[in-house]
């Protein structure tokens, strides 16, 4: 009895014991939870934002909180919009300074007030006003310019190869950056990862996926077809074909891009040519330049335009009711010019009928090879075509459906891969990447942005001046400098002007810019990524296109073709009624 009572007695004291622990624990645990909690209501961050002098967001500027006696109390880099996030650890000084600082702009300081520290102490987020970076010019800044003009000079002489000449520019800058640097800050251009973010690697992929594509087309013996059946149509007088062709190109480069329309269209006209027994440029150049212009109607129809529809919020049809007739007229005056110049290919004596023994040789060529490649190539590019119209509604960009059809026909034909990869032409696109580092060489210094706050200072608030100057000085500017960058670097100086110019808020400025920029690709070989593209599939096949020949064409046709241009965007937004 007295060992069942001693027992009970334990058991008792054991759980009261226990209690006591357990009790303790809680106490314990609960006193450590509240301590993090108190820290986490006390969140003191720091935010804000960054521009540069043309209130465009500067990315990966060097943000830094100092207290009064020098030490950082938090850093970070800005992202891609300019917005930054700083966060601090108690305690707060009496005294907080702002510091941003970036290559190729002068540093800032910016001391926080009495009110913000207050604020930071109750534990309050605190919103700094915007930061305005002003460029600076260095001895980087005279480098990537003379790089850049060296390599102008270098393709326009034809000394050495386009490519040649822009991976020697590409090397200078990255090896100025890399081994300038430790000798002197003011060398600085850019390091290798920043010279990539300068690239439009969408240009690049769609390029090659449509190669890839045009390989697998081209063995089936379409494009001999297409050669007999435009002769046809054409009756022999290839003065009406290079007319049939242009339209061609252009109707198609107003849905489609007009780099994947040259993609499709250079060969076939080189086979065309071939076929006549005249020079392929005589095709080529007409079929370019009309690309270049027609395709402005749309939104998908230039990459400028792509680009300053995002922008500015412009709209398909926006674009096609604006800028059509305006097109129209610019393209009719486009192919009397090109009559003209290209009179000796196109007015040979062939008579006003086709010739039987011509049309009989481009029968014999006119055979199908491969219909069943045929077939399913058509099928996979009409899959490609409707991705192409309507896969903006999705956010398919044209690269991605450009790499999924061509890996999509691929798998289903099961060709040579070999031979295919072999069917691109990677000197034009490694030309491409060069041509973007360099381009992105001066933007990064800033003498892009120093060319557009000119523009701004030039047409104050007269909407008619500013229209003019947009137009004109971008189409002009677009002839050495390829019109992807320079439209990125106008559009918020065009947004600037919109803002503070009466009568254009209806985007008129906007839609000078995509007329300028996109027609000013037609004064040389590198204003548009349209003309190196041809260039590229014409040396390819022969026919080298230099930059000397091409401004010879190409400027006469800017002349004329802006020209035309203007005056309906002068009579659209300043004589017809809203």
């Amino acid at each position: 009895m007295t060992t069942r009572r001693s027992r009970s007695n334990l058991v008792a004291a054991a759980l009261v014991v226990l209690l006591l622990l357990l009790a303790y624990v809680s106490r314990s645990a609960l006193a450590q939870s509240s301590e993090p909690v108190e820290d986490v209501q006390m969140v003191y961050l720091v935010s804000g934002v960054v521009f540069d002098e043309q209130n465009v967001p500067v990315k990966d500027a060097l943000v830094t909180l100092t207290d009064d006696s020098g030490q950082e109390r938090a850093t970070a880099a800005t992202q891609s919009n300019g917005r930054y996030a700083l966060t601090l650890e108690k305690p707060i000084p009496d005294r907080l300074i702002l510091r941003v600082e970036r290559p190729h702009f002068e540093e800032t300081k910016v001391e926080l007030g009495e009110a913000v520290i207050q604020t930071l102490r109750a534990g309050q987020p605190v919103e700094v006003p915007e930061v305005i970076l002003a460029r600076t010019i260095t001895p980087a800044f005279w480098i990537a310019t003379f790089v850049f003009a060296g390599v102008l000079v270098l393709i326009a002489t034809g000394t050495i190869h386009n490519t040649l000449a822009a991976l020697l520019g590409m090397a200078i800058v990255l090896g100025v950056s890399y081994l300038g640097e430790p000798i002197n800050d003011g060398l600085f251009i850019f390091f290798f990862q920043g010279a990539l973010a300068y690239v439009d690697w969408g240009v690049i992929f769609l390029i090659m996926g449509m190669m890839m594509v045009i390989a697998v087309v081209e063995r089936t013996g379409i494009f001999q077809w297409m050669a007999f059946m435009a002769y046809r149509v054409s009756g022999g007088r290839i003065w009406l074909l290079v007319i049939i062709l242009m339209l061609i190109t252009g109707i198609a480069s107003a849905f489609l891009d007009n780099v994947t329309t040259m993609l499709l269209m250079t060969p076939i006209s080189v086979q065309i040519a071939l076929a006549l027994g005249i020079n392929p440029l005589a095709l080529l150049i007409p079929e370019v330049f009309a690309s270049n212009i027609v395709g402005i109607s749309t939104l998908i129809g230039t990459p400028t335009n792509i680009l300053i529809g995002s922008y500015a919020n412009i709209t398909f049809t926006d674009f096609l009711v604006n800028l059509t007739p305006g097109v129209l007229l610019a393209l009719v005056g486009l192919i009397v010019y090109c009559l003209l110049i290209f009179r000796q290919d196109l007015f040979t004596g062939q008579g006003h009928g086709a010739s039987s023994l011509l049309e009989g040789k481009l029968a014999e060529r006119a055979q199908i090879t491969e219909p069943d490649h045929l077939r399913k190539a058509a099928w996979v590019g009409g899959g490609m075509l409707l991705l192409f119209v309507f896969g903006e509604h999705i956010h398919l960009i044209p690269a991605v459906t450009a790499i999924i059809g061509a890996t999509a026909l691929l798998i289903w034909i099961r060709p040579n891969i070999d031979e295919m990869i072999e069917a691109v032409d990677w000197t034009t696109l490694v030309f491409f990447i060069a041509l973007f580092v360099i381009v992105g060489a001066i933007q990064e210094v800033g003498l892009i942005s120093m060319i557009a706050e000119v523009i701004g200072r030039l047409v104050g608030d007269n909407l008619t001046l500013a229209m003019l100057a947009v137009i004109w000085l971008s189409a002009i500017l677009s002839t050495v400098i390829a019109n992807i960058p320079f439209t990125a670097a106008m559009l918020p100086v065009v947004a600037y002007l919109t803002a503070t110019i009466p009568g254009a808020g209806n985007k008129v400025l906007f839609f000078c810019l995509s007329v300028g920029s996109a027609m000013g690709g037609n004064g040389s070989l590198i204003g548009a990524s349209a003309n190196m593209v041809t260039a590229g599939i014409a040396d390819r096949a022969g026919f080298t296109i230099t930059y000397a020949y091409f401004f010879r064409k190409g400027f006469p046709a800017l002349l004329i073709t802006v020209t035309l241009a203007t005056l309906w965007l002068l009579f659209r937004f300043l004589i017809l009624p809203e």
